[in-house]
């Protein structure tokens, strides 16, 4: 088996090439073979009516039967064609030797025909078994009505000899034909594939560290341009993966370490001294249990985006209303913000039939939530609401912070980013509730969006397919 494609598209190429050939050939000679038969028939037929018209003009001249038959095939000039006349009984009365004297037997004379040539071929019967053309005719020469068999024949040896060479030309020509193909597809192919190669050697050097690294595109116009413009893309998408996957991956170890640094240290402070009273160790595990519920909250919200960018987080879809869900998520956040002396007012809800989640929008509104109550001042309000518009429902949750900067708003749904740098990470959390909000969304076939943010407030816009409420 052929393992490389150079070799297969030589292959294929030859293969081709070597069939047309073979059906070309086939053709020629057959198209030459009847040819040159037909250019040997027409020479006899017109021997024949030559030979008519001979012997009607010696007949009418008066000569005898025999005569005007001997004096017709003495007339005959063809050297390589041979001449026979016989009378209607069979008996020959004339003959003319070609090159090579031929012995016959006339068929049934029934089956000679008067009007046509009858036309075959026959063998001279030596040890070269050369075959021979005749053309038979019988006709009736006025006044007399005399009645003529008249026996043309030609030997075959010259149009086999020209077949046979041809078959000679073409057993010699195909075979250099074809190796020259062989030779030339294997060049042309080589030629062809060389990107390829290039692209191949270019491909093994790029390792996880070398993403960045590009294929040699030669011709962005043809396929293996856009071969290698498609792969260097893809390239690009998977430098951009491993950069977030790292990006993440730091982040996540500080994310984690923060809380286990803080537990060892509280921990080692406790320890450090033999005897503490009970108010000390109180102390001591308040702050371990604090920082085992942030570290569980970060682990279980790492994992959670984990199975989602895998696609194996199941959602437990059922119908549910919206308008009940964001009452539900308002008394929640009003318990958040009752300790920042805030309020959560709900507006506009009307009933809003959905198919999807419960567990998981309520998790996506309350981090929403969540992150609105910490921004929003003292006696300050965020403000739920639900509307319809355009196929879909609109979520909004509408806080009374400072806005966030102009600079961050694109970055604000990205994993561990935090856009006030300010705000510590117990107090701002780890940085994922925007990226797990939004991936709820588009779970949903909806999105979320930063809809406003500016001295006044941010809002933030939920949008949901209406089709799925159905």
């Amino acid at each position: 088996m052929i393992n490389s494609v150079r070799g297969r598209l030589t292959l294929w190429y030859v293969s081709a090439l070597a069939l047309i050939l073979v059906l070309f050939g086939i053709a020629v000679y057959v198209m030459l073979s009847r040819a040159l038969h037909r250019r040997v028939d027409q020479a006899l037929a017109s021997t024949i009516d030559i030979s008519i018209t001979s012997l009607t003009h010696d007949t009418q001249e008066g000569q005898s039967p025999q005569s005007a038959a001997q004096s017709t095939a003495a007339e005959l000039s063809h050297p390589q064609q041979s001449m026979m006349i016989f009378d209607d009984n069979g008996q020959l009365l004339a003959t003319h030797a070609g090159e090579e004297e031929l012995h016959i037997q006339l068929p049934e004379r029934a089956t000679i025909p008067d009007a046509d040539v009858y036309l075959y071929t026959v063998s001279n019967g030596t040890t070269t078994k050369q075959n021979h053309r005749l053309a038979l005719r019988r006709v009736t020469i006025p006044p007399a009505g005399t009645r003529y068999i008249i026996v043309a024949s030609q030997p075959l040896k010259p149009v086999e000899d020209e077949l046979e060479s041809l078959r000679e030309i073409l057993y010699f020509a195909a075979p250099l034909v074809l190796l020259a193909a062989g030779f030339g597809g294997w060049f042309l192919a080589r030629q062809g594939l060389a990107p390829v190669a290039a692209m191949a050697r270019s491909a093994r050097q790029i390792g996880a560290g070398s993403l960045d690294q590009q294929l040699p595109v030669v011709n962005p116009r043809d396929e293996l341009g856009q071969l290698a413009t498609t792969f260097n893309d893809l390239l690009g998408r998977l430098n951009a993966a491993f950069q977030e996957q790292r990006r993440f991956m730091a982040d996540a170890s500080h994310e984690l370490r923060n809380p286990l640094s803080v537990m060892s240290t509280a921990a080692g402070v406790t320890l450090k001294k033999e005897h503490r009273t009970e108010e000390e160790y109180r102390e001591a595990l308040q702050i371990v249990a604090e920082q085992t519920r942030r570290l569980s909250r970060i682990v279980n919200d790492m994992f959670m985006l984990a199975r989602a960018d895998s696609g194996q987080y199941p959602l437990r879809k059922r119908t549910l209303y919206l308008n009940d869900l964001l009452e539900e998520v308002a008394r929640a956040g009003a318990v958040l913000a009752g300790d920042r002396n805030a309020t959560v007012e709900v507006t506009n809800l009307p009933e809003a039939a959905f198919h999807g989640d419960q567990d998981l929008l309520r998790q996506m509104l309350l981090n929403l939530v969540d992150n609105a109550v910490k921004v929003t001042p003292s006696s300050g309000a965020v403000k739920l609401g639900l509307d319809r518009r355009d196929g879909e429902y609109l979520l909004s949750v509408v806080d009374a912070g400072p806005g966030i900067p102009a600079d961050a708003r694109h970055h604000i749904f990205e994993r561990f980013y935090r856009a006030d740098r300010t705000r510590t990470r117990a107090e701002d959390g780890a940085g994922l509730g925007l990226a797990i909000a939004r991936w709820i969304a588009r779970a949903h076939e909806g999105d979320i969006e930063l809809d406003d943010s500016g001295g006044s407030g941010t809002k933030f816009v939920v949008r949901l397919p209406i089709a799925n409420g159905n």
